[in-house]
């Protein structure tokens, strides 16, 4: 059994993840706007995954971070080029397609994921690998940038199971069973 893949995002009104170079700036900007220690429920989001999947941009964003943000848990990222891990972290680098890094993992016992990137996440949407969805909109309209909705080969169908605004910052938190037919089928909810 695979196991199973959770995202955890952020986006503007207008659905960028970044600005065109990448950039976050927006993000951090409004993030500073919310109530000190708000992490709109990351922390406990992440205290249910098993192991980190991320891309080669977002490791290349984190990888400066002190203290490393996901402490022991297991990290792998997806990059066919060769990277520089670091030392002393829980990291593995692998090129293997999403899918079978998935099947892999699920046969050592990891259930739940947290994958993280743009690139990564949609990717999982196309190949119908995402379990479910953790959307914060953030309420700025950039204009452009980098979507995570590019071309799908179908309809993805969502189920809302919660929608959380948070009326000091003006950030809607929608949280979504993605392809939800089909994970009922799947037990392990995170």
């Amino acid at each position: 059994m695979r196991a199973r893949a959770h995202a955890f995002l952020a986006a503007s009104l207008d659905g960028f993840i970044a600005r065109p170079d990448g950039g976050l700036d927006w993000l951090l900007q409004r993030h500073a706007q919310a109530p000190a220690g708000e992490d709109f429920g990351y922390a406990e989001f992440f205290s249910r995954m098993d192991a980190l999947v991320m891309g080669r941009g977002s490791f290349e964003a984190v990888q400066g971070f002190d203290p490393w943000p996901y402490g022991d848990k297991p990290v792998w990222v997806c990059s066919r080029r060769p990277l520089q891990l670091l030392p002393g972290k829980p990291l593995q680098q692998t090129a293997e397609p999403l899918a079978a890094l998935l099947e892999r993992l699920g046969g050592q016992g990891v259930r739940q994921v947290y994958l993280d990137g743009g690139q990564l996440v949609h990717s999982a949407l196309r190949e119908g690998l995402l379990d479910s969805l953790t959307l914060t909109v953030i309420p700025v309209l950039l204009g452009q940038g980098r979507t995570l909705w590019g071309a799908l080969p179908g309809d993805v169908g969502l189920q809302l199971e919660a929608a959380t605004p948070y009326p000091d910052c003006g950030f809607v938190q929608l949280r979504y069973r993605v392809n939800a037919e089909r994970n009922e089928a799947v037990a392990g909810d995170p």
